[in-house]
């Protein structure tokens, strides 16, 4: 008997090691890893640029605290920044933390202007994280149910609906911001149209609200560039980062500015762990991978062709309803549920993820071959063909 706490519908697999795209389970057999620890894994496994700054720096100091200065942490900082074309970044352990922050920011915001109970309008269907705060963001009802009360201060909105935040901003003069995953990862792969966003920028310009952007799972150059707002050529207030910042070193970021700008200071919020040397070093080198290796373009490339390698191997197939994606974030939408599909891909050895009840999710890593593209189409398309057949 395991006395690990009950909080997730384990699979029947443990991985032993990886190396690249592949991972090898303890029983020796080897899967296709198409889901990178939840786009997490961004360089793979076993990266040796990744390992040697890892094993480096954890002979020199694994932690220090931030009541000292760190120049790994304000050099990737300013990384970010140049990345990102933001100004301020606050370093935290992971994706909910990192959306916490943005929260805190949007009612210090609200605050400051004078509104007494701020409210920040978010999106049906999106998911940012499990803490009260984020979990009360989140639109969906299942993770919510019996953690109750949930934090007040959201308002809901259609996805990519622009029509009903301007009805809403009629209506409510206390919402101080939008919040909005750019892609929805675990509402099931959902892209926020490219006007909308433009038109969510101005709405916020005009209206003195901040606009902030999850990018916890499809920032990173998952979507091909650093930031998925960046296909829309704008700028948020406020942005979360986590997921594959550090290539599994947990790790989260927000980043701020604009009207975002100089909000927090000393005693205004902070972390024990966040930004520590361990964690900041991981990053900068997988930054520096990103960049030096081309792998945003990869991403490009690679996501492409395993769209359209599993559009034209599925054309025919019945209860396939849609192939989508940008990059290497990929769903492919079937008539019925899947969650089966986790288990069954395994005995093909295939590492996948159903999210959504529906929707079958991709998140290679950015390091995906063409050779591993073609693999996993030929692999997965099987599957669901054999599926749909029942």
């Amino acid at each position: 008997m395991s006395h690990v706490m009950n909080t997730y519908a384990r699979l029947p697999v443990a991985l032993s090691h990886g190396e690249g795209s592949w991972v090898t389970d303890t029983e020796g057999k080897l899967y296709l890893d198409a889901l990178a620890g939840i786009a997490v894994s961004t360089l793979g496994h076993n990266h040796p640029d990744l390992i040697m700054a890892i094993s480096a720096q954890a002979g020199r100091l694994l932690h220090s605290s931030n009541i000292y200065r760190m120049p790994q942490q304000e050099q990737l900082a300013d990384k970010l920044a140049v990345l990102s074309g933001m100004q301020e970044v606050f370093f935290c352990n992971s994706g909910c933390e990192a959306n916490e922050a943005a929260i805190k920011l949007a009612r210090f915001y609200g605050h400051r202007r004078g509104v007494d109970e701020p409210q920040i309008i978010v999106m049906e269907k999106a998911f940012h994280g499990r803490t009260l705060a984020t979990l009360s963001a989140t639109g969906n009802r299942k993770a919510q149910a019996g953690f109750e009360p949930l934090v007040p201060g959201f308002i809901r909105a259609p996805f990519n609906d622009l029509a009903a935040v301007h009805a809403l901003a009629e209506q409510n003069p206390s919402i101080v911001a939008v919040m909005i995953e750019v892609v929805q990862g675990e509402g099931g792969v959902h892209m926020a149209d490219i006007e909308y966003l433009r038109a969510l920028r101005t709405l916020c310009d005009e209206r003195g609200w901040l606009l902030i952007c999850d990018e916890v799972q499809c920032g990173m150059g998952r979507t091909g560039t650093w930031f998925a707002f960046q296909h829309a050529g704008i700028v948020p207030d406020v942005a979360t980062l986590a997921k594959g910042l550090a290539g599994g070193v947990p790790i989260g970021a927000c980043l701020a500015a604009g009207k975002a700008v100089g909000l927090f200071g000393p005693g205004n919020h902070g972390s024990t762990f966040g930004g520590n040397q361990l964690a900041t070093t991981a990053a900068l080198t997988v930054l520096n991978v990103v960049e030096r290796d081309g792998l945003m373009g990869n991403a490009i490339r690679q996501g492409a062709l395993i769209r359209n390698g599993l559009g034209a191997a599925l054309a025919e197939v019945r209860g396939v309803v849609d192939i989508r994606g940008q990059g290497l974030m990929i769903g492919i939408e079937l008539d019925r549920p899947c969650a089966e599909l986790m288990t069954r891909a395994l005995s093909i050895g295939l590492l996948i993820n159903v999210t959504a009840e529906k929707v079958i999710r991709l998140l290679p890593p950015l390091t995906f071959s063409e050779e591993e593209s073609k693999e996993l189409v030929a692999r997965l398309a099987e599957l669901i063909h054999d599926f749909l057949k029942i």
